[in-house]
């Protein structure tokens, strides 16, 4: 597995000069990863490339930052390609280079990637092949094709491997997930939401395949402006709330930990930054004492929102996505919706934006008449959740990152408002 140490030093010598880093957006220096501030710049990406990768025939017309996982002091993980344009196509050569501070930085090459074992096999199309004959359909495999759907380095990958008219989704997990995932289905199997088949997996390597489902996704629909009625939505997701459960029988949400993490990140770009810090202290005033209350109060889906959901063509509405769920908080399923939906109404194209804030105040307003919330309890969840939100201008690197955040900072403190 090409696992290396990237540099830690200056750039390697006799190499071309770097190309550009794209975007050019940095973040505040981190003293607990004093590496940090070398993933943006791009002499320093460029010659951990070279060094560790190899000094390609052609230089590439760039570099690109897609994407930053980020936990201040503990670790960063950098999503970066390498792309060669032509007018015809755009060859890429992706990788990522961790950090943390126990040991130096590495990088890794897709598919090669330490946490995910099962990865290198399941994007190759021979090796995949095997595992198909072996873990799913107990016959030769021809002409299998792979596409990657989404890649996160060290956390999970969703491929679609393709046989014809026969089509499955593929989940790339760390091993020790697998049996997370397997108990979800089960859970989630017991609501009135349809499910893709679980067609195999082979658990030493972390890979599930299931079914594709035919149908559009909920999202798109929402932000075409489509009449999408929020009942069904609410009568699902009521029958996996009323689903028994024992205590210390299904893994419970852990809200303290992912609101802690966001909370942290907020504090360490915003350091430097005067107005958005007050915008921040203004939002966890009000809601470090209600996640610090917050307890699960039954099954939840815990990772709910409308890209999530795809409505078949008999009109039935089906989860692609289910590995959360467990013991959590109905409340906190619907405030999750509701958070996505007011993103995107603040930061998505106009037409789009006036769908997403039309269905918000649909399925807000529908859930309210159906279950008799009180609205500050509402609040709080879709407060907690547009928190959550706000990292992904960090995430993608947003250019206008810092302006972003409190743009997204602003929109709790109204909701608690």
């Amino acid at each position: 597995m090409a696992v290396v140490v990237a540099p830690s030093g200056g750039e390697e010598p006799d190499l071309p000069t770097a190309p550009p880093l794209l975007p050019p957006a940095a973040l505040p220096e981190d003293q607990g990863l004093p590496e940090f501030s070398r993933l943006f710049d791009g002499e320093w990406v460029w010659g951990a490339y070279c060094s560790r990768l190899g000094q390609p025939e052609t230089k590439p017309q760039r570099l690109r930052l897609r994407q930053l996982s980020y936990n201040p002091g503990r670790r960063a993980v950098a999503t970066c390609v390498a792309e060669w344009l032509s007018d015809e196509f755009v060859r890429q050569d992706q990788f990522a280079i961790e950090l943390a501070p126990d040991r130096p930085a590495r990088l890794f090459r897709y598919p090669e990637d330490p946490y995910l074992p099962g990865l290198t096999h399941a994007a190759s199309a021979v090796a995949a092949s095997r595992l198909l004959d072996k873990h799913v359909l107990a016959a030769p495999v021809r002409r299998l094709r792979v596409r990657v759907v989404r890649y996160r380095p060290g956390g999970h990958a969703v491929l679609r491997h393709r046989l014809g008219r026969v089509r499955f989704y593929v989940r790339v997990m760390r091993p020790e997930r697998v049996s997370r995932l397997m108990a979800a289905a089960e859970l989630v199997a017991q609501s009135g939401f349809a499910l893709p088949r679980l067609a195999g997996s082979w658990d030493e390597g972390g890979v599930v395949w299931l079914s594709e489902i035919p149908g559009t996704n909920v999202r798109r629909l929402i932000r075409q402006g489509d009449a999408l009625d929020p009942e069904p939505i609410l009568d699902n997701l009521a029958r996996l709330w009323d689903i028994p459960y024992r205590p210390n029988e299904h893994r419970p949400f852990s809200l303290r930990g992912a609101y802690r993490r966001a909370r942290r990140v907020f504090r360490q770009v915003l350091r430097d930054w005067g107005e958005p810090c007050r915008t921040l202290m203004q939002a966890t005033t009000a809601l470090d004492p209600f996640v610090k209350s917050w307890q699960p109060s039954g099954v939840a889906h815990n990772d709910f929102y409308d890209d999530q959901l795809i409505r078949l063509p008999d009109g039935r509405l089906a989860l692609v996505d289910f590995e959360e769920a467990g013991l959590g908080d109905p409340l906190l399923d619907v405030g999750n919706f509701l958070a996505h939906l007011r993103w995107s109404a603040h930061f998505g194209r106009e037409s789009e934006a006036q769908a997403s804030g039309a269905y918000h105040r649909r399925l807000r307003g529908g859930a309210q008449a159906r279950f008799g919330w009180e609205e500050r309890a509402l609040n709080l969840r879709e407060a907690v959740c547009i928190f959550r939100v706000c990292t992904n201008p960090i995430r993608h690197l947003a250019l206008d990152w810092p302006r972003r955040l409190e743009v997204g900072l602003s929109l709790v403190n109204e909701v608690l408002a």
